[in-house]
């Protein structure tokens, strides 16, 4: 389960990536699969863009190990969108919500707690009590945060800065774009394994 909650943009630029904290550690990287299953997530959204918000109910049909389909519905019955996410391709067919609204795929698979980042060599880690924190590509394109197993924090770095991040608590999950200056906010009122889905979720439209 998980929730996107919203941050208020205080600076006027991301903000840069400190150092790593901890002791050095050779990386090894917690298998963060999802389990063949099928799940459905029923949640509470709300957008805040610099140019819009919005809000309203949606439902997120998950099927491990890569597949998920997240539908947006606007409060009111006013419009709608869905985004289709099977691996690492992202496709809004037919839907009324800007693309730039939707997360790319490595942190929307964050935000289920899956890492799927893009292949890149260079990698540091340190450990810090229970928190493995891992830095990937050179210059750093990537850091990853887990807690034991579990992925908790993905941030995408560009030219030494935080452009965007994920951070999961609990059921709860953070997603901003510094850059942007946009948060999404998805509060899960119910989450269930459920039967397979119909083939026609996933397309073709």
């Amino acid at each position: 389960m998980f929730v996107f909650a919203i941050a208020t943009v205080i600076a006027s630029c991301a903000p840069r990536l400190r150092p790593l904290a901890g002791a050095p550690t050779v990386a090894r990287l917690p298998s963060t699969q999802i389990p063949p299953i099928h799940r459905q997530i029923v949640f509470d959204w709300e957008l805040v863009d610099r140019d819009v918000t919005g809000r309203g109910e949606g439902v997120a049909r998950v099927a491990g190990p890569d597949s998920a389909r997240l539908d947006l519905f606007l409060a009111g019955g006013f419009g709608s969108g869905a985004a289709i996410l099977i691996a690492d391709s992202l496709r809004m067919p037919g839907s009324g919500l800007p693309r730039r609204f939707i997360p790319p795929p490595p942190l929307l698979w964050a935000a289920l707690g899956r890492v799927a980042i893009p292949a890149l060599r260079d990698t540091t880690a340190r450990v810090d009590g229970e928190l493995l924190r891992v830095d990937i590509g050179k210059p750093v394109g990537w850091r990853l945060t887990f807690r034991r197993d579990s992925l908790v924090r993905l941030e995408r770095i560009h030219d030494g800065r935080i452009a965007e991040w994920v951070e999961r608590s609990g059921n709860i999950v953070h997603y901003r774009s510094e850059e942007a200056r946009r948060a999404l906010s998805l509060t899960i009122k119910r989450a269930q394994e459920v039967p397979p889905f119909d083939a026609s979720i996933w397309g073709p439209f």
